[in-house]
């Protein structure tokens, strides 16, 4: 079953008087249930492919349908929607929240949702932090935590409302090869208990080693395709 179809899709930024083309002409489908792996030098397009994916960005052209939506046609308010129910997000730069510790950054997207009892955040949470190894930690905020835990942080949070969906740009960047290998096989126990689709963007060989399928991007373009 496809979860992602994304056709024509092409991406421009002004810079000064030139335009340039980070995603040039897109066309690719994504399974439900799939662990894809989209690599390339930087500058390739990954990130500004998963920002759009992710409804961070917009497209120049071209149309990425997630599930039934076709997402430009969504007003913000499904935007909103569509992210915080069906997509969580592992960004290089974590973006979580200064003044929250590191347990109420990973319950923030559950209070959001507003469909769980106080004791089943409470569960979710407590199971994720401690399977990223972040038991003792709990309670420091994300200026007390060293760049590896606070990664660890935001992939418990991306997880925490199980998704549908989880895009992940870089994720394993700032943490120890043990580290790194345990976060990967925590998803990879989602992905196959859960169905979870997985899509992540990076340079790290051991994270293509876990990826089903393989999209090679080079100068906004899909240069390869193949089953991993």
């Amino acid at each position: 079953m496809t979860i992602i179809k994304i056709s024509g899709l092409k991406k421009n930024y002004p810079l000064g008087n030139t335009t340039v083309h980070a995603l040039r002409e897109i066309d690719l489908e994504i399974e439900k249930g799939d662990l894809l792996s989209i690599i390339g030098p930087s500058g390739s397009g990954k990130t500004t492919l998963l920002n759009i994916i992710g409804c961070i960005d917009r497209a120049s052209e071209g149309s990425v349908i997630i599930g039934q939506k076709e997402i430009s046609t969504l007003n913000d308010r499904e935007i909103t929607d569509l992210r915080l129910h069906k997509i969580g997000f592992i960004f290089q730069t974590f973006n979580l929240i200064p003044v929250l510790n590191a347990q109420e950054n990973v319950e923030f997207p559950l209070l959001l949702m507003k469909k769980h009892t106080s004791g089943e955040v409470q569960r979710r949470v407590e199971k994720l932090i401690e399977e990223v190894g972040l038991k003792e930690y709990r309670k420091h905020r994300p200026a007390e935590l060293s760049g590896g835990q606070r990664q660890r942080v935001a992939i418990a949070r991306a997880l925490v409302t199980s998704p549908d969906i989880v895009l992940a740009d870089e994720p394993t960047a700032n943490l120890d090869s043990v580290t790194g290998e345990s976060i990967l096989e925590l998803m990879k126990k989602m992905n196959e208990i859960e169905k979870t689709t997985f899509i992540f963007s990076t340079h790290d060989p051991n994270v293509m080693k876990y990826a089903r399928k393989v999209v090679k991007i080079k100068d906004g373009l899909i240069a390869e395709e193949a089953a991993s």
